[in-house]
Protein backbone atom coordinates (compact mmCIF):
# COMPACT_ATOMS: atom_id res chain seq x y z
CA UNK A 1 0.00 0.00 0.00
CA UNK A 2 2.71 2.55 0.68
CA UNK A 3 4.55 2.15 -3.06
CA UNK A 4 1.26 1.86 -4.41
CA UNK A 5 0.93 5.77 -2.59
CA UNK A 6 3.76 6.75 -3.93
CA UNK A 7 3.47 6.10 -7.35
CA UNK A 8 0.42 7.85 -7.21
CA UNK A 9 1.56 10.94 -6.28
CA UNK A 10 4.45 10.77 -8.46
CA UNK A 11 2.05 10.69 -11.79
CA UNK A 12 -0.49 13.49 -10.50
CA UNK A 13 2.73 15.68 -9.98
CA UNK A 14 3.94 14.81 -13.54
CA UNK A 15 0.27 15.78 -14.88
CA UNK A 16 0.22 18.72 -12.48
CA UNK A 17 3.38 19.55 -14.15
CA UNK A 18 2.86 19.42 -17.31
CA UNK A 19 -0.69 21.78 -17.25
CA UNK A 20 1.54 24.44 -15.40
CA UNK A 21 4.03 24.07 -18.42
CA UNK A 22 0.94 24.56 -20.51
CA UNK A 23 -0.40 27.44 -18.99
CA UNK A 24 2.89 29.10 -19.01
CA UNK A 25 3.45 28.42 -22.50
CA UNK A 26 -0.25 30.41 -23.12
CA UNK A 27 0.38 33.21 -20.87
CA UNK A 28 4.12 33.77 -22.72
CA UNK A 29 2.29 33.83 -26.34
CA UNK A 30 0.16 36.97 -25.50
CA UNK A 31 3.23 39.24 -25.20
CA UNK A 32 5.48 37.34 -27.82
CA UNK A 33 2.66 37.95 -30.73
CA UNK A 34 1.70 41.36 -29.64
CA UNK A 35 5.67 41.78 -30.22
CA UNK A 36 6.23 40.15 -33.59
CA UNK A 37 3.25 42.33 -34.67
CA UNK A 38 4.94 45.56 -33.28
CA UNK A 39 8.12 44.63 -35.18
CA UNK A 40 5.95 43.73 -38.16
CA UNK A 41 4.38 47.11 -38.31
CA UNK A 42 7.52 48.89 -37.84
CA UNK A 43 9.27 47.04 -40.65
CA UNK A 44 6.25 47.64 -43.09
CA UNK A 45 6.30 51.55 -41.94
CA UNK A 46 10.29 51.67 -42.56
CA UNK A 47 9.83 49.98 -45.96
CA UNK A 48 7.08 50.75 -47.65
CA UNK A 49 6.27 54.48 -46.63
CA UNK A 50 8.65 56.33 -48.34
CA UNK A 51 8.20 60.06 -49.24
CA UNK A 52 8.06 60.38 -52.75
CA UNK A 53 6.04 63.91 -53.50
CA UNK A 54 6.17 66.79 -51.63
CA UNK A 55 4.44 70.16 -52.63
CA UNK A 56 4.41 73.14 -51.53
CA UNK A 57 1.87 75.98 -51.55
CA UNK A 58 1.49 79.48 -50.41
CA UNK A 59 4.70 80.77 -51.32
CA UNK A 60 5.84 84.10 -52.76
CA UNK A 61 9.11 85.25 -51.35
CA UNK A 62 11.21 81.52 -51.27
CA UNK A 63 11.07 78.85 -54.08
CA UNK A 64 9.92 75.49 -53.46
CA UNK A 65 13.25 74.15 -53.32
CA UNK A 66 14.82 76.93 -50.22
CA UNK A 67 11.46 75.72 -48.05
CA UNK A 68 11.79 72.12 -48.53
CA UNK A 69 16.03 72.23 -47.49
CA UNK A 70 14.90 74.67 -44.62
CA UNK A 71 12.33 71.78 -43.00
CA UNK A 72 14.69 69.54 -43.88
CA UNK A 73 12.72 66.76 -45.76
CA UNK A 74 13.72 64.52 -48.33
CA UNK A 75 12.04 62.57 -50.64
CA UNK A 76 13.40 58.64 -49.63
CA UNK A 77 12.73 59.81 -45.99
CA UNK A 78 10.07 57.92 -43.88
CA UNK A 79 6.48 59.27 -43.91
CA UNK A 80 5.87 58.58 -40.62
CA UNK A 81 9.49 58.92 -38.82
CA UNK A 82 9.47 62.31 -40.06
CA UNK A 83 9.73 64.85 -37.32
CA UNK A 84 7.06 67.85 -38.28
CA UNK A 85 7.13 69.52 -35.17
CA UNK A 86 11.50 70.00 -35.11
CA UNK A 87 10.85 70.90 -38.90
CA UNK A 88 9.06 73.96 -38.49
CA UNK A 89 11.25 75.45 -35.92
CA UNK A 90 13.80 75.08 -38.45
CA UNK A 91 11.46 77.17 -40.83
CA UNK A 92 10.92 79.77 -38.58
CA UNK A 93 14.69 80.39 -38.10
CA UNK A 94 15.96 80.02 -41.45
CA UNK A 95 13.23 81.98 -43.50
CA UNK A 96 12.26 85.19 -41.18
CA UNK A 97 9.32 85.99 -44.28
CA UNK A 98 7.54 82.40 -43.16
CA UNK A 99 4.84 83.26 -40.36
CA UNK A 100 2.74 79.94 -40.71
CA UNK A 101 3.30 76.53 -42.16
CA UNK A 102 1.73 73.79 -41.97
CA UNK A 103 2.73 70.11 -43.12
CA UNK A 104 0.52 66.92 -43.80
CA UNK A 105 1.59 63.83 -44.67
CA UNK A 106 -1.00 61.48 -47.20
CA UNK A 107 -0.54 58.06 -47.62
CA UNK A 108 1.51 56.42 -48.97
CA UNK A 109 4.18 58.81 -49.86
CA UNK A 110 2.71 62.19 -50.64
CA UNK A 111 3.69 65.53 -48.14
CA UNK A 112 1.95 69.05 -48.52
CA UNK A 113 3.86 71.88 -47.28
CA UNK A 114 1.56 75.02 -46.97
CA UNK A 115 2.76 78.48 -46.12
CA UNK A 116 1.67 82.15 -45.59
CA UNK A 117 4.74 84.51 -45.36
CA UNK A 118 4.59 87.75 -43.99
CA UNK A 119 4.86 91.00 -46.71
CA UNK A 120 7.38 94.14 -45.24
CA UNK A 121 5.00 96.66 -44.44
CA UNK A 122 7.23 99.40 -42.97
CA UNK A 123 11.17 100.21 -42.38
CA UNK A 124 13.42 101.88 -39.87
CA UNK A 125 17.05 103.03 -39.53
CA UNK A 126 20.13 102.15 -38.21
CA UNK A 127 22.90 104.32 -38.90
CA UNK A 128 23.05 104.44 -42.77
CA UNK A 129 20.72 100.62 -43.35
CA UNK A 130 17.11 100.27 -44.03
CA UNK A 131 15.60 97.41 -42.03
CA UNK A 132 12.41 96.09 -42.51
CA UNK A 133 9.77 94.93 -40.80
CA UNK A 134 6.06 93.28 -40.55
CA UNK A 135 2.80 93.81 -39.26
CA UNK A 136 4.12 92.33 -35.54
CA UNK A 137 7.17 93.81 -35.99
CA UNK A 138 9.23 90.81 -36.78
CA UNK A 139 12.40 91.84 -38.94
CA UNK A 140 12.17 90.97 -42.08
CA UNK A 141 16.27 92.16 -43.38
CA UNK A 142 17.69 94.86 -45.00
CA UNK A 143 15.70 96.49 -47.48
CA UNK A 144 16.63 98.04 -51.03
CA UNK A 145 16.09 101.43 -52.52
CA UNK A 146 13.20 99.85 -54.90
CA UNK A 147 11.35 98.41 -51.85
CA UNK A 148 11.44 101.91 -49.71
CA UNK A 149 8.71 103.58 -51.77
CA UNK A 150 6.38 101.51 -50.83
CA UNK A 151 7.03 101.16 -47.00
CA UNK A 152 5.77 103.08 -44.01
CA UNK A 153 8.64 105.08 -42.72
CA UNK A 154 9.12 104.58 -39.47
CA UNK A 155 10.85 107.57 -37.14
CA UNK A 156 11.56 108.31 -34.11
CA UNK A 157 12.39 105.42 -32.67
CA UNK A 158 16.05 104.26 -31.43
CA UNK A 159 16.48 100.06 -32.32
CA UNK A 160 18.57 98.07 -30.68
CA UNK A 161 20.51 94.49 -31.94
CA UNK A 162 18.08 93.67 -34.83
CA UNK A 163 18.12 89.91 -35.33
CA UNK A 164 16.24 89.40 -38.69
CA UNK A 165 13.21 86.67 -37.94
CA UNK A 166 12.94 88.07 -34.35
CA UNK A 167 10.99 91.31 -33.28
CA UNK A 168 12.19 94.63 -33.03
CA UNK A 169 13.79 95.66 -30.07
CA UNK A 170 14.08 98.88 -28.97
CA UNK A 171 18.04 100.51 -27.77
CA UNK A 172 16.11 101.10 -24.30
CA UNK A 173 13.86 97.93 -24.86
CA UNK A 174 10.88 99.31 -24.37
CA UNK A 175 7.95 96.02 -25.67
CA UNK A 176 5.83 98.67 -24.49
CA UNK A 177 6.58 101.14 -27.31
CA UNK A 178 6.86 98.43 -29.85
CA UNK A 179 3.80 96.55 -29.02
CA UNK A 180 1.99 99.96 -29.76
CA UNK A 181 3.68 100.03 -33.17
CA UNK A 182 2.62 96.71 -34.36
CA UNK A 183 -0.82 97.71 -33.16
CA UNK A 184 -0.84 100.92 -35.66
CA UNK A 185 0.94 98.78 -38.38
CA UNK A 186 -1.59 95.96 -38.41
CA UNK A 187 -4.51 98.61 -38.45
CA UNK A 188 -2.90 100.53 -41.43
CA UNK A 189 -2.73 97.14 -43.03
CA UNK A 190 -6.15 95.61 -42.22
CA UNK A 191 -7.54 99.02 -43.58
CA UNK A 192 -5.35 99.06 -46.52
CA UNK A 193 -4.24 102.92 -45.56
CA UNK A 194 -0.29 101.90 -45.66
CA UNK A 195 0.42 103.01 -49.10
CA UNK A 196 -0.79 106.40 -48.13
CA UNK A 197 1.62 106.62 -45.32
CA UNK A 198 4.26 109.22 -46.01
CA UNK A 199 5.60 108.63 -42.37
CA UNK A 200 4.89 107.61 -38.75
CA UNK A 201 6.00 109.38 -36.30
CA UNK A 202 6.76 107.61 -32.76
CA UNK A 203 9.27 110.00 -31.07
CA UNK A 204 6.33 110.53 -28.01
CA UNK A 205 4.70 107.03 -27.70
CA UNK A 206 1.95 109.37 -26.04
CA UNK A 207 2.08 111.05 -29.04
CA UNK A 208 2.35 109.34 -31.95
CA UNK A 209 0.62 111.04 -35.44
CA UNK A 210 1.05 110.20 -39.29
CA UNK A 211 1.34 112.06 -42.33
CA UNK A 212 -1.27 110.99 -44.70
CA UNK A 213 -0.89 111.85 -48.16
CA UNK A 214 0.95 114.93 -47.56
CA UNK A 215 -2.61 116.50 -46.85
CA UNK A 216 -3.06 115.40 -43.17
CA UNK A 217 -1.40 115.27 -39.77
CA UNK A 218 -2.95 112.70 -38.17
CA UNK A 219 -2.48 112.30 -34.21
CA UNK A 220 -2.98 109.35 -32.33
CA UNK A 221 -1.88 109.89 -29.20
CA UNK A 222 -1.17 107.66 -27.03
CA UNK A 223 -1.88 103.49 -27.51
CA UNK A 224 -5.38 103.27 -25.85
CA UNK A 225 -8.65 102.43 -27.85
CA UNK A 226 -5.92 102.35 -30.87
CA UNK A 227 -8.49 101.12 -33.39
CA UNK A 228 -11.41 103.16 -32.31
CA UNK A 229 -9.37 105.70 -33.31
CA UNK A 230 -8.68 104.35 -36.63
CA UNK A 231 -12.26 104.24 -37.29
CA UNK A 232 -12.64 107.49 -36.78
CA UNK A 233 -9.57 108.81 -39.10
CA UNK A 234 -11.33 106.76 -41.42
CA UNK A 235 -15.16 107.98 -41.02
CA UNK A 236 -13.28 111.62 -40.72
CA UNK A 237 -11.04 111.43 -43.61
CA UNK A 238 -14.42 110.54 -45.90
CA UNK A 239 -15.88 113.78 -44.79
CA UNK A 240 -13.09 116.16 -46.07
CA UNK A 241 -13.21 117.67 -49.22
CA UNK A 242 -9.66 116.43 -51.74
CA UNK A 243 -7.83 120.21 -51.30
CA UNK A 244 -8.57 120.38 -47.28
CA UNK A 245 -4.70 120.37 -46.08
CA UNK A 246 -4.56 120.58 -42.04
CA UNK A 247 -4.66 118.41 -38.90
CA UNK A 248 -6.95 115.90 -37.60
CA UNK A 249 -6.87 115.07 -34.10
CA UNK A 250 -8.33 111.74 -33.05
CA UNK A 251 -6.04 111.54 -30.23
CA UNK A 252 -8.79 111.56 -27.39
CA UNK A 253 -10.50 108.86 -28.78
CA UNK A 254 -13.50 110.21 -28.83
CA UNK A 255 -13.95 113.25 -31.04
CA UNK A 256 -12.04 113.61 -34.46
CA UNK A 257 -10.74 117.63 -34.56
CA UNK A 258 -10.13 118.95 -38.13
CA UNK A 259 -7.68 122.29 -38.37
CA UNK A 260 -6.91 123.93 -41.76
CA UNK A 261 -3.16 125.15 -42.12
Amino acid sequence: MAVFSRNSNRKSIDKSDKIGFSEYLRSLSGPVVFFLIITAMIFILSVFFRISDIRVEGNVHYTDNEIIRAIGIEEGDNLFFFDRFAALSRVFAKLPYIEEVSVERSLPNKVKITVSESDALAYIVLGDEYWTIDHSCKILGKATESELKDLVPVVGISPGTLMIGEKLQTDDNDTELVAYLSEVLYQLENRELNKQIRELNFANKNHVSFNYEDKYTVRIGDAAYTEHKFAMFVSAKSKLLSGDLGILDVSDGKTAVFTPT
